[in-house]
């Protein structure tokens, strides 16, 4: 999964080069560019223009700049409207579809209020920072913008603090169980013992290459900065949330408890898997999918020739030590075992390869502790920054090494790291095309690459296979609980039992899961019906072209228009299907 929370750690990952900078954007070619294309470039720029006003400094974050960003969107959505896709060629037609499915997302926050609630499970306006203290400051002008951010934080938690309040009044909250995550979240920036301060570590490390009157002056500006301003600001952000913001949130746990939560669940399951399908069909999709690779499972089972139940297997496999890293250290060197050997065999389905390389690091301290077992950190080759297939190292005991191949796989390549880095490769189309992430295609294609797996060979015993099984009825059991939670109105007990039951995750892994589900509505359903929807794809292809079919020309196809909506997906595979028969 590529990590991405919200509203607020969108521009952090503008500010700090997680994006290509913005290019002059032109349409199409030709002496007498088309009015309508001319028309949607305009767009295009004006969004990138509203997204990045060049300050690295924190926004303001109120009602009225809530309102005035909606007023925004929906004046492009307006101007959009009146384009006629016909007269665009078939390019600029992806480009108008993808921005106007962006644009329909931007808008859903405003029309359905959940700006009011700007963190989930892993964090939001609260640890804007955890980001930044990665990179280390090393010139003025990385100095520079961090004591902007610095300076402007206060006030931006405090912007936030009265959208909190404001959300009480109109019961737009969370669930409780996301709300009180906040406290373990701001610990490191909230410490007021310099030693214990993760921002002031920070800016310690300034580069040596500043004059020393130069440093010191920094230095001292920094110290007054962190404790006179930010951490009384935290300070106050905890009294609220403790005496009047956690004792208000509910226990119920779906986003249908809140106004309009209904309504904005079937927004949701829209935008997430890119296609219209209801709560129910995908709750049926999931109970379907459950049932098959729980079939698959039982073959593995009497494979091993295991004298026991399937919970009995599970509990096996939780607890033995052969299956857990005794270190960081070596659950990292295993990590980065299988991202050697998966290396290895990509010529053979893909061409082209990015050119930008990729490491193996820690998931950072600060977020540890609520994170999943390994993200996609993205680089960048125009920042001269690669890319990172962060591992979990806390909790080794809930780090299972027979899913290492599956994650790896997922996280770095074929996965994430292939797909992200072509798209920032591509030179011609709008900026956006390039950093825009959609979570079907995106997390469609690495749960895909966690079955591409076994074509390249990847799997080497029993154990790692059901580490695969075990990912994939994990995505399959994200349908059932996700909609069950948020539509059908589960407990978080019955979704964390599902879970745990079916599949063979660490239950310190379930735990953390069922609660990022809860924080973050109808994301989880995008990576079973991505991968479904690619594999469907490449049946039909294999059907249609038979003898002709091309494993790395199907996979070019996939991955050339960077991140889509599946419906795009789907006629750019078709077009490639009717162009390549014999």
């Amino acid at each position: 999964m590529k990590h991405i929370w919200t509203l607020g750690l969108f521009v952090t990952f503008i500010l700090l080069g997680h994006f290509p900078p913005v290019k002059a954007q032109q349409p199409g070619t030709g002496s007498q560019p088309n009015p309508d294309s001319v028309t949607l470039y305009q767009l295009f720029a004006a969004r990138d223009s509203f997204l990045r006003d060049g300050s690295y400094a924190f926004p303001r974050v109120t009602v009225d700049s809530e309102q005035q960003r909606a007023a925004f969107f929906r004046n492009l959505q307006t101007r959009q409207k009146a384009i006629i896709l016909d007269k665009l060629n078939p390019e600029d037609r992806i480009n108008y579809q993808l921005f106007a499915f962006i644009l329909a997302d931007e808008l859903a926050a405003w029309d359905y209020q959940i700006y009011l609630i700007p963190f989930n499970a892993e964090g939001g306006f609260y640890n804007e920072f955890s980001y930044d203290v990665q990179r280390p400051l090393r010139n003025r002008a990385a100095v520079d913008r961090a004591f902007a951010r610095l300076q402007s934080y206060p006030q931006y938690l405090r912007d936030h603090l009265a959208l909190l309040k404001l959300g009480m009044e109109r019961r737009i909250m969370p669930p409780r169980v996301i709300a009180e995550n906040y406290q373990g979240l701001i610990a490191p920036f909230a410490a007021a013992t310099p030693a214990d301060n993760i921002l002031w570590r920070w800016i310690q490390e300034m580069p040596g290459t500043l004059a020393p009157a130069v440093r010191d002056s920094f230095l001292a500006a920094g110290k007054d900065l962190i404790f006179s301003g930010i951490v009384p600001a935290y300070a106050e952000l905890d009294r609220f949330m403790q005496q009047h913001y956690l004792p208000a949130c509910r226990e119920t746990v779906g986003i249908s408890e809140i106004p309009g939560g209904q309504d904005y669940y079937r927004n949701r399951i829209t935008h997430y898997a890119t296609l219209n399908l209801t709560p129910e069909e995908v709750f049926a999709m999931g109970e379907r999918e459950v049932a098959r690779i729980q079939s698959q499972m039982e073959v593995i089972l009497h494979e091993l020739d295991f004298k026991g139940s399937m919970a009995d297997f599970f509990q096996f496999l939780r607890t033995d030590p052969q299956f857990y890293a005794t270190t960081p250290r070596q659950l990292l060197q295993e990590a980065s075992y299988w991202a050697k050997k998966i290396d290895g065999r990509l010529p053979a389905y893909f061409d082209p390869l990015p050119r930008l390389s990729y490491g193996v690091e820690p998931v950072p301290e600060a977020i540890a502790p609520n994170y999943t077992g390994g993200r996609y950190s993205p680089g960048s080759a125009l920042n001269h920054r690669a890319g990172n297939y962060w591992v979990n190292t806390y909790k080794l005991e809930s780090r299972p090494l027979y899913v290492l191949p599956a994650l790896t796989l997922h996280e770095a390549v074929p996965g994430h790291h292939l797909q992200m880095a072509l798209a920032e490769e591509q030179q011609a189309g709008p900026a956006f095309r390039r950093s825009y992430y959609i979570s079907a295609f995106g997390e469609g294609w690495g749960l895909y690459a966690e079955y591409l797996g076994n074509e390249m060979g990847i799997y080497e015993t029993p154990y790692e296979q059901f580490g695969r099984l075990t990912y994939e009825m994990w995505r399959a059991c994200r349908l059932v609980v996700d909609v069950g939670m948020h539509y059908y109105g589960w407990p978080q007990q019955k979704a964390l039992d599902y879970l745990s039951s079916h599949a063979a995750l660490s239950l310190h892994e379930c735990q953390t899961e069922i609660e990022r589900y809860i924080g973050w509505p109808g994301q989880a359903v995008s990576y079973k019906i991505g991968e479904i929807s690619i594999l469907r794809l490449r049946k039909i292809a294999e059907a249609a072209l038979g003898d002709e079919f091309n494993i790395r020309d199907f996979h070019r196809v996939i991955l050339q228009n960077g991140s889509v909506p599946l419906f795009i997906l789907e006629q750019a595979v078709l077009d490639y299907i009717e162009a390549a028969k014999p």
